[in-house]
């Protein structure tokens, strides 16, 4: 198998973790027989400044013609007060919108060995494994119309008529097909599906609900529950371990994606994937943290995590994807550490070291496993 790779380092810390994840994805890539063509463009904050927009024609039409599209993170300070339209997050928006990424999979997973790196009690975190299964390309973000006024007067009569709008809107199609994705996953998980929503407020979620009761009837093996967003977000945090898969629109999705952080002790920790019918892109959730770029300090275990997704549910090499889960696995149970989730009686690491650790025990579990088959 040959893989065309787009690489989408963006700003801050994104070209570090972006080449630590490529370093072990060509590890991979030797061991398992593949090869990895990549080409690096420019992203975000970056592609502002070299070419004045977020996402360059040339940039879409090389992620539209790759197999896979990988993205390390935008954003940063530098473009914080540049028009909504030229911002790094809206170029974000437009490659999800252009390459059909309907759907967002954000895995939540303890590792047990940083089970006493979160806030959250040992015992309220045991057993966690769900996946926030998040609309991508319809509700606020992307509904018209929206826009604001703001009049820069002290009239009082204008500031009263000062206003902000935006418009959440889903059609059948958006609800139906994002819907299906997540009973699919369900049915291939533990079987249970819990659908956010706010539908004792809002119509467009009320739309959402039962359009999703609709479609379970296609799924009977799957066991359907509905939340209210505000409770999702509480449960979340109070017993993770009763979720499976949660099914839910972007702006919620964005929101309890992000509360999922809590459980592995950091945002640097989590992987995601943005799928849709022919295209795929995968990202670290973590943001471009700027304040520490350059000083080999970034955690690469999401961008590395991405990866494995990346390998798992474009290229169906799920044994090679395990293989860099379990070394980033053992690579925590050894003690190594970068800053943001380090504890005492650790080992402080920076990017280059963890990043080299997890290759060494890839190739020793790749071996382990060698070996095993041998022996049979």
């Amino acid at each position: 198998m040959n893989i065309k790779l787009t690489l989408l380092p963006g700003d801050g810390i994104g070209p570090e973790v972006t080449a630590a994840a490529v370093k072990v994805l060509q590890l991979a890539a030797d061991r398992f027989n593949f090869s990895v063509k990549t080409e690096t463009c420019s992203f975000g904050g970056q592609s502002i400044d070299e070419y004045g927009v977020p996402l360059t024609e040339e940039t879409l039409q090389k992620c539209l013609d790759s197999d896979s599209v990988f993205l390390g993170a935008v954003g940063g300070p530098k473009w914080e007060d540049l028009e909504q339209q030229r911002k790094p997050e809206a170029g974000l928006l437009k490659i999800r919108k252009e390459l059909g990424l309907f759907a967002n999979i954000r895995p939540a997973k303890i590792y047990q060995a940083l089970i006493d790196s979160s806030t959250l009690k040992k015992e309220v975190l045991q057993d966690t494994d769900f996946i926030v299964l998040r609309e991508l390309t319809g509700g606020i973000y992307f509904g018209n119309p929206r826009g604001y006024t703001l009049n820069k007067t002290d009239s009082a009569e204008r500031h009263r008529q000062e206003k902000g709008w935006n418009t959440m809107v889903y059609t059948r199609k958006e609800v139906e097909r994002i819907a299906r994705r997540g009973f699919e996953m369900a049915r291939g998980r533990r079987g249970k599906l819990t659908s956010v929503d706010k539908a004792n407020v809002l119509d467009v979620s009320q739309f959402w609900r039962e359009i999703v009761i609709e479609l379970h009837k296609d799924y009977p093996q799957v066991e359907l529950t509905h939340l209210y967003v505000d409770n999702a977000a509480m449960q979340i945090v109070r017993e993770p371990s009763q979720f499976d898969v949660i099914l839910t629109g972007n702006l919620f999705g964005d929101i309890l994606s992000d509360i999922a952080g809590m459980i592995t002790g950091s945002l640097g920790m989590l992987p995601s994937a943005s799928i849709g019918k022919q295209h795929a892109l995968y990202e670290p959730v973590h943001g471009s943290a700027p304040d520490i770029a350059g000083e080999n300090k970034a955690n690469p275990i999401a961008a590395i995590a991405s990866m494995a997704m990346l390998l798992e549910h474009s290229f169906e090499m799920k044994k090679a994807a395990d293989v860099i889960n379990d070394a980033i696995e053992r690579t925590l149970a050894q003690g190594y550490r970068t800053a943001d989730i380090f504890s005492e009686g650790m080992r402080l690491a920076g990017t280059t070291e963890i990043t080299e650790r997890i290759m060494e025990n890839f190739e020793e579990i790749f071996n382990e496993q060698a070996l095993g088959v041998f022996t049979l």
